[in-house]
């Protein structure tokens, strides 16, 4: 893997091994899923249920008053019908749909003309209000309707008798409001389990891969976190991993729906018109069209807005967590300019990526404004000529506004896809990193140290062949005080995390009771070494928790003890809430000889074998100086000490004192023995203790 500095290789559209490995977060919910799909598939039946239950209605109810009747004597009717003047009325259509057969002669059909109600023997499809009524030429009192030039006997009906012919209009009206009632509530409670199982799901393959993120950071060496910035670290576990809940949610299981939706549509809508179907669906091309020049430019925005959006994430940690430098230095303008253009950067990749939208959604609806308008062009002036119900065509032009939705959602989709995959790619770089720092096949997991360390010519770079350390040699007894000496960049620092093993040596052994650190559980070793940097880290939390560090076995006794042990006690207790006290971020509200000290007693609390200082008291006024000079000979007995230090008066007591220059190891011995040798340490020394020596003779006053 590349270094993640390299936000600009994204993935490709869809990596079928990319989703594999996504899909396999999602392999151990599989039931959860499976239940969401068919869930939705209720979802689908119901809202595909809704128009057609209308159109039954408009069709079959509201404006079936007229459809042709078939007059039968009472009681001789094959099927149900309305009774009147001793009659028996059944629709045509209700005998079609049983294919039961008709006879011509006897049908008679409903008509309302200016606000009056008529029933005519015949099969009249005009408009009512078109026609002519007369009166009946032998003078009996009946009427004539005539369609054209042809007469048909009819009868005035009261609103009485109209409404018995209703009757049945009204029931089945009742009943399939009531069935669209109990519809939408099934739709609403499938919906709801559906979305909560679905969310559920989503959150916890997410909660998952943010855990395992985590983790696996955590197991990454030091040498991971100094090619890799915080800021983009910190993205991947947050902003990334959202990404692919969204696909997850939005894409893994409602893609079904769409799927769902859109075969169903063709279903009822080829079933109701075929003609009326195939118009419908020539605007598809169209939209496929415009699909795939959205995906194709929303592409190439959408990449340069995650690359921009990851560089102000970068930028904000850098300028946030140096803040207190930019103050001192007053670059708070400077800073600013360098966001505001990194900001406006992202400030415009944003809004090409919102054109492109504002584009295609407009242009979707344009399509599906033609599509309804065939519809309405050749769908109305059939329903007008009776060829298509009034009905279908309603169904029609909702199905229509229906079957867009998904298509538009599928290319949404897309997008979301599009994002999981950048994002998958990102998160799988970091995990497929592997360790740089493994333990064996069977490491040794010690429960204590005597406290001997030896490096056997060690050679060490951070980077090839730029060599820090070269042909590294000594050894340190157990219950030795050590102190490494050197100009900055000898390699004194990097000693400390070789011991630790916070990284690998290139050649030689380092060896801690005679056995190679890396046949040593690298966890036992680094809780049995201590160890006390000169930039002290607090977690937020409190100050018992910053020194027990949530290892719940050092109990309160304990951690007052080391505390009034180093020094601590005193100013902690003086606190507001004494060990209870809130520690802010970073530790900010306490002074720098404060976190020192607690660093000491966090140190002490774990009850390391070996100590390790690197420069611990570099950050230490005179007055606390004092009180961790006291406390160290009594941290430093009993257990083997290594100490890194500029300033000489701190190591003076050291049984042994190792000089290094630019990696190697220059001198060995104490502090009397190096003075009488008159080299390095002895340069060393006197530049920083001028004043105290003899211009003459080199000796101490």
């Amino acid at each position: 893997m590349g270094n993640i500095h390299e936000e600009e290789k994204l993935a490709k559209s869809y990596d079928s091994d990319l989703m594999k490995r996504l899909l396999s977060y999602a392999k151990p919910y599989w039931k959860y899923l499976l239940i969401s799909v068919l869930l939705l598939m209720f979802v689908t039946l119901t809202e595909l249920a809704r128009p057609y239950i209308i159109k039954i209605a408009i069709d079959n109810n509201i404006s079936s008053i007229n459809q042709p009747m078939q007059v039968y004597d009472i009681n001789e009717s094959p099927i149900d019908g309305i009774e009147f003047q001793d009659k028996e009325y059944v629709r045509v259509s209700r005998l079609e749909d049983k294919q039961l057969p008709v006879n011509e002669s006897n049908i008679y059909t409903l008509l309302k003309n200016n606000d009056n109600y008529y029933l005519v023997k015949g099969n009249i499809t005009e408009d009512a209000n078109d026609l002519e009524i007369i009166g009946d030429e032998e003078g009996n009192g009946g009427l004539r309707i005539l369609s054209g030039e042809i007469p048909y006997n009819a009868t005035l009906l009261s609103d009485s008798q109209y409404n018995e012919f209703r009757e049945d209009d009204i029931k089945d009206l009742n009943i399939l409001a009531l069935i669209y009632f109990i519809i939408i509530v099934l739709g609403f409670i499938f919906n709801y389990v559906q979305v909560y199982l679905l969310n559920y799901t989503s959150k916890k393959i997410i909660y998952n891969i943010r855990q395992e993120i985590f983790s696996h950071i955590q197991d990454m060496s030091l040498s991971f976190f100094d090619k890799n910035p915080v800021g983009r670290l910190v993205t991947r576990v947050a902003n990334d991993t959202e990404k692919l809940s969204e696909m997850y949610t939005e894409v893994l299981v409602n893609f079904f729906k769409d799927i769902f939706m859109l075969i169903g549509i063709v279903i009822i809508m080829m079933q109701m018109n075929i003609k009326l179907a195939l118009m419908s669906f020539t605007v598809i091309p169209f939209i496929l069209i415009a699909s795939a020049i959205f995906r194709r430019k929303i592409r190439n925005v959408y990449r340069l807005v995650r690359i921009r959006l990851a560089k102000i994430n970068s930028t904000l940690n850098e300028n946030i967590t140096g803040m207190k430098t930019i103050h001192i230095f007053s670059k708070e303008d400077k800073k600013f300019k360098e966001f505001d253009n990194i900001n406006r950067d992202y400030f415009d990749a944003s809004k090409q990526e919102v054109k492109i939208f504002a584009l295609f959604r407009p242009s979707i609806e344009i399509i599906r404004s033609l599509g309804i308008a065939l519809i309405v062009y050749y769908g109305g002036g059939n329903t007008i000529s009776g060829v298509i119900e009034f009905g279908v065509l309603f169904a029609f032009i909702n199905y229509l506004q229906k079957f867009f939705q998904p298509i538009m959602e599928l290319t949404q989709k897309f997008n979301i896809l599009q994002s999981a995959m950048a994002s998958s790619e990102r998160i799988f770089q970091i995990l497929d990193k592997k360790e740089d720092i493994k333990n064996t096949h069977s490491p040794k997991a010690l429960e204590k140290f005597n406290g001997k360390i030896e490096f056997k010519n060690v050679w060490f770079a951070y980077e090839k062949d730029n060599w820090v350390l070269k042909n590294v040699s000594f050894i340190i007894n157990p219950g030795e005080a050590i102190a490494f000496v050197g100009a900055t960049g000898a390699g004194k620092s990097s000693i400390i995390s070789l011991i630790n093993r916070f990284y690998d040596i290139q050649k030689g052994e380092i060896l801690i009771d005679d056995i190679n650190i890396k046949h040593i559980d690298k966890y036992s070793l680094r809780r049995r070494i201590g160890i006390v940097l000169q930039d002290v880290f607090l977690f937020t939390g409190d100050i018992k928790e910053n020194i027990r560090l949530n290892k719940e076995d050092i109990t309160m006794d304990q951690i007052k003890k080391v505390s009034k042990y180093v020094n601590a006690h005193s100013f902690i207790s003086n606190l507001p809430q004494d060990y209870d006290e809130p520690v802010m971020e970073r530790g900010s509200t306490l002074s720098s000889g404060q976190k020192q000290l607690l660093a000491f007693a966090r140190a002490l609390a774990y009850d390391p074998d070996i100590l390790v200082l690197d420069e611990a008291t570099s950050n230490i006024d005179t007055e606390t100086e004092a009180l961790i000079q006291d406390a160290l000979l009594k941290l430093i007995k009993g257990r083997t000490s290594i100490a890194v230090a500029h300033r000489l008066s701190t190591i003076q007591h050291s049984n042994k004192i190792i000089v290094l220059h630019k990696g190697e190891v220059k001198e060995i011995g104490n502090h009397n023995e190096l003075l009488d040798q008159g080299g390095m340490y002895y340069d060393l020394y006197r530049l920083q203790y001028k004043d105290d020596f003899s211009i003459d003779d080199n000796n101490l006053l």
